[in-house]
């Protein structure tokens, strides 16, 4: 066997930082996932007044949404790989720059192409910030603290979430859509004066091979629109999605000789490293099956006006912040695999009981399950993801980033697709149960496999 090229070695080595230079490092990776968080929740909010603003359809003015999503999973994997080629600071670094130059671009658009090309940009930014987030945090602190530290990005994502349409709709009380960009401006600009902090640790000096990344693209943008086309046009859905899937096979059959690929098939074959992202896939395609199916429930069938039903979820969320820093610390002392599988049990109870406790008489309960929901999420995500990441070399943690937030992307559009599919196929009074009731089954599933593997 060959020794390791020196890059490789030295990434191997985690920097020990001094302890102010330390938590400065990791505010600044919590403010970068804070960035990106917190405009995807207040764009959503705003869609309705910017399709009015710009003189457009609601459906059409969904390609604000979708141009952003496009670029994070069609780069996601490119950016990991140049991460770990040119060192995940660096890299790092200029996503947030792009980010928040392109949310100045955003904030001035004159017209819906301008305002979606500017959100694409935005992605392609905010995919470096997702890829190598947590890779730098595993850089910046030991160890025997990662798991409390992906309890830390866990907190900051959740109150991002929870806080994001608040803000937007507190922006837009006030004053027009652009300036739900333009916050982005000082807060990305701390962010990047952080970034001086972050370790410098050297890269693999691997280049990257700019067909891989065409195919990655193709591969990815061809499924995720065949996707979301599936429903309503499924001739032309079907030709991309089987487009996707001939792309893919290329790009695997490309990448297999490769040591360090740009789809981490050599991390793939690790078992601990490919169930951790199976079962993310699978946890997050119940999520979000849960999450759109909840808002139909509670407005559709118990008649709560917008402003109850963002009531009666908020405790989902808020509970998510608060147990992660916990089993953040648990994960670094507990099997994580059996944290996953309390996680799963109870997100898998509070959508079941959700989908089959009587709330017509009261609604209270729903409090209780949305906080089991969010105890459960905060349980199985946190020591799951610690799990992925400790199961990869230190060189390839851009890669596992990249897979993990791939997973995460995955699952989320497929729960969605699954979500449309089932309001096709039945009535409106039916469907929210049952899509709950498919979430519970895949989050039960997850931590099945969570039970199968062997911590590392």
């Amino acid at each position: 066997m060959t020794a390791p090229l020196a890059p490789v070695a030295a990434m191997e080595q985690c920097p020990k930082l001094p302890g102010r230079r330390r938590a400065a490092a990791i505010v600044a990776v919590l403010m970068a996932m804070v960035l990106a968080v917190l405009d995807a929740a207040v764009v959503n909010v705003a869609l309705p007044s910017m399709a009015r603003s710009l003189q457009v359809s609601p459906g059409t003015s969904i390609w604000i949404i979708t141009a952003y999503q496009l670029a994070v999973v069609m780069a996601l994997l490119p950016c990991a790989a140049l991460g770990d080629s040119l060192g995940h600071r660096r890299v790092f670094t200029g996503g947030v720059a792009l980010f928040t130059a392109a949310s100045v671009l955003c904030a001035v658009s004159p017209s819906l192409p301008w305002l979606v090309a500017s959100r694409f940009l935005q992605g392609l930014g905010a995919a470096a910030i997702m890829a190598l987030g947590i890779a730098l945090l595993r850089a910046i602190v030991p160890q025997d603290r990662f798991g409390t530290a992906i309890g830390w990005n866990a907190l900051a994502v959740a109150l991002s979430s929870a806080a994001g349409p608040t803000i937007g709709a507190a922006i837009l009380a006030g004053a027009s859509w652009p300036w739900l960009f333009a916050l982005n401006l000082p807060l990305g600009a701390m962010v990047l004066l952080a970034t001086r902090a972050l370790p410098d640790v050297k890269g693999t000096a691997c280049p990257l091979d700019r067909i891989s990344v065409v195919l990655n693209a193709a591969a990815f943008a061809s499924l995720v629109v065949g996707m979301e086309l599936l429903t309503a046009h499924s001739v032309p859905a079907a030709l991309l999605i089987g487009a996707a899937a001939i792309t893919l096979a290329a790009l695997i059959r490309r990448e297999l000789p490769k040591e360090m690929p740009l789809i981490p098939l050599d991390l793939l074959r690790t078992p601990s490293f490919r169930t951790s992202v199976v079962a993310s896939f699978c946890c997050f395609a119940g999520i979000t099956l849960g999450l759109l199916a909840l808002p139909f429930y509670l407005q559709h069938n118990l008649g709560l006006e917008p402003l109850m039903t963002a009531f009666y979820m908020a405790p989902w969320p808020l509970t998510v912040a608060i147990a992660a820093p916990l089993v953040g610390r648990l994960a670094d002392h507990v099997s994580t695999a059996w944290l996953c599988v309390v996680g799963s049990a109870c997100l898998a109870a509070g959508l079941s009981a959700t989908a089959m406790w009587d709330l017509q008489q009261s609604a209270r309960p729903l409090v209780i399950f949305m906080v089991l929901c969010g105890l459960g999420f905060g349980f199985f995500q946190v020591p799951n993801n610690r799990n992925l990441f400790l199961a990869a070399p230190r060189a390839r943690s851009g890669a596992a980033g990249g897979m993990q937030a791939t997973a995460r992307l995955a699952g989320q559009t497929v729960g969605g697709v699954v979500m449309t599919l089932i309001f096709a196929r039945f009535p409106v009074d039916t469907a929210p149960m049952l899509a709950l009731g498919v979430g519970a089954t895949l989050t039960l599933a997850a931590g099945v496999l969570s039970a199968l593997r062997v911590d590392t």
